[in-house]
């Protein structure tokens, strides 16, 4: 079973964006989600998590704070990143994947994905005038 990321595009400098992450066969609820990305030429990244049911989210990354967030609707079975003010750095193939949900002294924090099997084909952000 893979995740399907979806809703990238060609967007302006400040511009704005939502990706959806959807799957078949797999019952979305029950997993922590992450987003990750990867830009030309550079290692993949991750980018924000989301719990399961969607009470905890954490950032992998301080560059997206106060731009991007995550939401979820488990009745959809999907997984949401919006983006807000863009910017060239965050052109990238865009993916999700379940992960695990660490926490130490109250404090959550997106883990690396636990398995390989899930990563999907992303979906493209690219930010340009």
């Amino acid at each position: 079973v893979q995740l399907q990321a979806s809703g990238g595009g060609l967007v302006q400098p400040g511009g704005s964006l939502r990706l959806s992450c959807t799957a078949s066969g797999l019952s979305l609820d029950h997993y922590t989600i992450g987003w990750f990305r990867q830009a030309p030429g550079k290692e993949r990244e991750g980018v924000i998590c989301i719990s399961s049911r969607g009470e905890h989210t954490a950032y992998y990354t301080d560059s997206v704070k106060g731009r991007f967030t995550i939401s979820r609707d488990n009745v959809k079975n999907t997984v949401y990143l919006e983006m807000n003010n863009l910017k060239p750095e965050d052109t990238a193939v865009y993916y999700c994947t379940p992960v695990p949900l660490g926490v130490s002294s109250g404090v959550y924090s997106c883990e690396k994905p636990f398995s390989e099997d899930y990563w999907g084909q992303g979906t493209q952000v690219t930010v340009s005038s």
